[in-house]
């Protein structure tokens, strides 16, 4: 029982940690998107990326990056691109650029896992678009685009672009949309965020490495040797454990950081930070957009080339002696809570944050704003929030238990 409150008490603490080294990241980062969501529009993206298959892909790229948001709704971004006229491969450029290629996720990264997983990230993100654009172009599915394309609605979708940026930038309503939108991202990852930086503590504390030896063939700490097919092995478990976990990208990367602390191979690390849109809740979403028969395909094209992406910087970073080691990344810190730069940045965002909450939802009442978002599982949705409570439950018991009790 003392052993078991021990774990407890350090599950918690690890967690409330992990919290505490993000929270500022977490601000930025949505401070950074809600700014782009509102002040960038949809016409003239929907206007240049169907001009030519390179170019639009160049765009999709592009405009995937600027429009940084989570998984739901880059995927009704997509959705309302591809059905306004942009071509099928630079829409899967637009969806894989603007959920890899994320401002937030790369500092979320660069906390926990360090800047060679940051480069992995973005350059990874290209190498999925360049994988997922050469086998459309092998494939070539005509028949499957053209069945997509009938099989959206034929409405249109609100398009907020009768004023330039310039002048929504200036005004007291542009931000206060910004303030909405800032709080709307919140309220989109809190459960995943809450629960997956949870089940991190949970495991760093309880899960022997074992398991991860298991589950990973020839992972270990200090076991950096190895082959082809390990590497191969731990690239297909990656998206399996991501797949199961129903957590998304941001709520993942502790766990990320988890896996490569326990021996896991880099490219078995990325693979599982990729995994974001070949999980279910995503296959199902696409096969209410496009019909199942293309959201299998989507399902194909997109876990192949995190497959490819994923050797392909194993072996880039190891053929330039990059290749990060697992010593570097401590998930378990005593430290997390010192005065140092982490705590002046949340106080600066917790202050930047209460006023974006104060402008967003006091100050003007009568602005509404938000972006579209693809129809999430209401029992996915509401088992995530009861998680998500229980969890708030666990760390406050733990706590309790780690500074009252033992």
């Amino acid at each position: 029982m003392q052993d078991f409150l021990s774990k407890w008490g350090e599950a918690a603490y690890t967690t409330s940690g992990f919290f505490w080294m993000a929270l500022w990241a977490f601000a930025l980062g949505y401070v950074i998107s809600s700014c782009i969501q509102v002040f960038v529009t949809e016409k003239k993206m929907q206007e240049t990326m169907g001009q030519g298959e390179r170019k639009g892909v160049l765009l999709g790229t592009f405009f995937g990056f600027i429009s940084s948001s989570c998984s739901f709704a880059a995927l009704a971004s997509t959705k309302s691109l591809f059905k306004k006229g942009a071509s099928f491969v630079s829409s899967i450029a637009f969806l894989l650029a603007s959920t890899n290629l994320v401002i937030e996720l790369g500092i979320i990264i660069s906390i926990f896992l360090g800047w060679q997983f940051v480069v992995g990230e973005y350059v990874g993100g290209l190498i999925l678009i360049l994988i997922s654009w050469l086998l459309v172009r092998i494939i070539n599915p005509k028949k499957l685009i053209k069945k997509a394309r009938e099989r959206l609605d034929s409405e249109d979708d609100e398009d907020d672009s009768s004023k330039s940026w310039k002048k929504k930038i200036k005004s007291e309503t542009g931000w206060a949309k910004v303030a909405q939108q800032y709080g709307m991202e919140w309220k989109m990852v809190w459960k995943d965020v809450s629960v997956g930086f949870t089940v991190a503590g949970i495991v760093a504390a309880f899960v022997p490495d074992s398991f991860f030896e298991t589950l990973f063939i020839n992972s270990g700490q200090g076991n950096t040797d190895f082959g082809f097919f390990t590497i191969l092995e731990h690239v297909v478990v990656g998206p399996v454990a991501a797949f199961l976990t129903f957590i998304g990208s941001m709520g993942n990367i502790p766990l990320a950081a988890l896996l490569f602390s326990k021996g896991v191979s880099f490219a078995g690390v990325m693979a599982f930070i990729f995994s974001d849109l070949v999980v279910f809740p995503i296959l199902r979403i696409n096969a209410k957009y496009y019909g199942w028969k293309m959201s299998f395909f989507i399902l194909f094209l997109l876990f192949t080339s995190l497959i490819g992406a994923s050797l392909a910087l194993h072996y880039g970073f190891n053929l330039f002696d990059m290749l990060p080691d697992p010593s570097s990344v401590k998930i378990q810190d005593s430290e997390y809570f010192k005065i140092d730069y982490t705590f002046w940045l949340n106080m600066a965002f917790l202050a930047i944050s209460g006023f974006l909450v104060y402008l967003g939802f006091f100050k003007r009442d009568d602005v509404m704003f938000m972006k579209e978002m693809a129809p999430k599982s209401k029992a996915l949705e509401k088992t995530l929030k009861y998680l998500a409570f229980a969890c708030y439950l666990w760390l406050a018991g733990g706590l309790i238990v780690k500074f009252f009790v033992n």
